[in-house]
This record gives C-alpha cells, structure tokens and sequence, in this order.
C-alpha cells in the first residue's frame, strides 16, 4: 500500500481502481483456467474448430480503434465501466447457454469485445492517476495487482478440480462464479468519479514510412505468437489430454515466471540492445516449437507432455521480449504522442494477422498435423530473426 500511496495521486480513484482490476483479474484467472478443457471435453470443438473461436476472440481487438472512435465523446472511467458490463454479459452468457458451437462462440465474442475495451482504458486511466514522473511505475503496479488476480484465479481452479472432475455442471458453475466476481468489479467501479481522457492515439491509425520495419516485425511475431497462445494449451489438452487442474497448474507457473522475470528482460533489453534481443528470442523459439512439434516422435508420451509443458512456459518467458519492438519505436520516434499512436497501430497490425493465423492454425492441425504448425511457427519466428537483423540502431546499445 505505501508503494501505492508514492505512485498515486491521493484525490485520485486509484484504490477503487486497483480494486476491480483485482476481481477483473480473478474472474479472468477462473474463465481461462478451464475454457480450453471445456471447448475441448464439452463442446467438442476440433482443433479447426478452436481456430474458428479464436478468430471471434480476436476480432474485437481488430476493430477496438473504431469502437473508441464512436466512443470518444465519453471519459476513460465511463468506458472502463462500459467494458465491464460487456464482460459480466459474455460470461453470463457463458453459464447458462447451450454448450453448442455456435452460442459458446457467441459468449466468447461478448466476453472479450468487453475485455478488449476495457483493456484499452487501464493505461489512460493508470497514468491519469499516477503523480508527476511516476507513469511507468504505476503502469507496472497495474499489471502486477491484474497479474496477482489472474493467478488467485488459477489456484482456485487448480484447488476445485483437484477435487472434483469436469462436467458440464462444474464449468457453468465456475463461469457463473466468474461473471457475479465481474458484478463486483463493476459494483466497486461505480464509484469511480474521474474524467481521464481517452488517449486519442488508440482512436486512429498512424502509418510513417520510418516505422515500417517495425510493422512487418508485428506482423511476424502476431503470427508466431497466436500458434502458441491459441493452440498451446490446445495440442496439450487435445492431444495429450491434460486436465483443467493441469492447465491450471501450467498458466499459474508461466504466470509467475513472467511475473518476475519482465524486469529482468528488461534490463536485458536496456543492456545488449533492442536488436540483438529480437533475434536471439526467435532464435530460441525454433528449439522449443520443435520439441512443441515433435516431442512425441523422440520421447514417450507422458515425457513429451512434460517436455512440451516446459516449452510452453519457456515460450511465455521469450515472449516477454516482445517489449524490445516498443523499445525500437521509442527510438525513432520524434515525440511520446508518435510512439503512443505507432505502437497503437502495431497492436491492430499484431491483431490483423493473429485472426487470419487462427483460422488457418486449425485447418493446418487439423489437414497436416501439429508437427506442420509448430514448424510453420519456427519457420515465421526465423523470418522475424531476418527482418531484425536488418534494422539499424539508432543508438548504440
């Protein structure tokens, strides 16, 4: 609380904030601890079909910058709580529809078309609140308290169903438990007063000659990045057969490993340089999806679900490098407002390309196998290796 009280402006709402970014993040931590064992075990859905769903939930994020655009006359409070509602709706919807194809997609849509919004108004309103010189500390305690949730929220589910086994019965239970925790961060948002501005950046795209580089290596890592974070999780539940208690398990240790390794990469990055960070990590990412890919050609099978475990938190870990690309665009950028409205555009790049990459993700799995995915991810993460090693530092590292 003391690190909070010398971030934060005291008149500011930031204790009300911190509040519901903590149930936001719990109600989060619960909904993606099981959803992957219940498209799986209950819905049924393939690996194409996971590729479909995952289109839809990557939709919003594609045309967040023209949802603010109609949003804009409305303060970043107003919007955050508007996301809320949204969410509380996806995942009630999540509960109580049928467990078919075509609704549990619907409640996905709904779910993170809130999220998405909401997501977009935490950094306005962190820096909004935060005192003079302390925006990049309170940005950080931001994620930290959201991340501290999300890992409540997976040691619950890792508790519930080391007891209990996965049934139709169970995952609406813990959606519906999921959806009253959003009640309550929208409740405790209520009270939130403030008029934070909407930061303009995220309501347009901005497009300069200087930052293509940086555009192409978005595209490259949505790519290599969707092939993990969508089918990941997947190929271990589906074709291993790891239950939600497992996955769990598997989120909560990523989630901490990242957790305290981000500043560690960070400094890394500060140190060597923005450069040599983006190609070592893809570098490292063709080793592990080729034991993602092959595992269980080389060793038996319990073994090679243990492998490939280890390669999806290593892959978690590498991602964290991602942080390099905005380094970049900090260094070509002539002001804060054009960095800010380049790495905007990156995440709706990034998120142009992660849509279509779901799509063909499925097929790819479904017609050629895992091995053809997780080389294609290598193949790409190869590509982003290449493309870094053509940039050329603005400052030497």
């Amino acid at each position: 609380m003391k690190k909070l009280a010398e971030t934060f402006r005291s008149e500011s709402g930031y204790r009300v904030f911190f509040i519901s970014l903590i149930t936001f993040g719990l109600s989060y931590g619960l909904y993606k601890g099981i959803i992957d064992n219940y498209l799986a075990e209950v819905v049924s859905m393939t690996s194409f079909d996971k590729g479909v769903s995952e289109f839809f939930r990557e939709l919003p994020g594609l045309l967040l910058v023209f949802i603010l655009a109609v949003l804009y006359m409305f303060s970043a409070e107003k919007i955050y709580k508007l996301g809320a509602l949204i969410m509380m709706v996806g995942m009630t919807l999540q509960a109580v529809v049928p467990a078919t194809q075509f609704m549990v997609i619907l409640a996905i849509f709904v779910y993170s078309l809130g999220d998405h919004i909401q997501l977009g108004m935490r950094s306005s309103m962190t820096l909004s609140y935060a005192k003079e010189g302390k925006g990049g500390a309170a940005l950080g305690l931001t994620n930290a308290v959201h991340q501290i949730g999300m890992l409540a929220g997976y040691l619950v589910i890792i508790l519930i169903f080391s007891f209990l086994t996965g049934s139709l019965g169970l995952y609406r239970t813990v959606f519906a438990a999921s959806a009253a925790i959003i009640f309550l961060g929208f409740v405790s948002s209520i009270t939130l007063k403030g008029n934070s501005a909407t930061d303009d950046t995220k309501r347009r795209f901005y497009f300069r000659k200087k930052f293509s580089k940086y555009y192409m290596l978005e595209v490259f890592y949505g790519a290599r990045k969707q092939i993990f974070f969508t089918f990941g999780p997947y190929v271990l539940v589906l074709f291993y057969g790891a239950s939600a208690m497992t996955i769990s398990i598997l989120f909560a240790i990523s989630s901490i490993c990242t957790f305290l390794l981000a500043p560690v990469v960070g400094r890394i990055i500060d140190k060597v340089g923005y450069k040599v960070v983006m190609i070592t990590d893809t570098l490292i990412l063709v080793i592990v999806c080729f034991f993602y890919g092959f595992a269980h050609h080389i060793f038996p099978m319990q073994t090679a679900f243990i492998v490939c475990c280890v390669n999806y938190i290593l892959d978690s870990i590498i991602s964290l490098a991602s942080m390099a690309s905005n380094v970049y665009v900090q260094d070509l950028s002539d002001s804060q407002d054009e960095m800010r409205a380049t790495i905007s555009t990156g995440v709706s790049v990034n998120h142009l390309i992660t849509i279509l990459i779901a799509l063909f993700g499925g097929w790819i799995w479904q017609v050629l196998g895992i091995e053809t995915l997780f080389v294609l991810s290598a193949i790409l993460g190869l590509c982003n290796s290449a493309y870094a090693a053509t940039i050329k530092t603005k400052k030497l590292p």
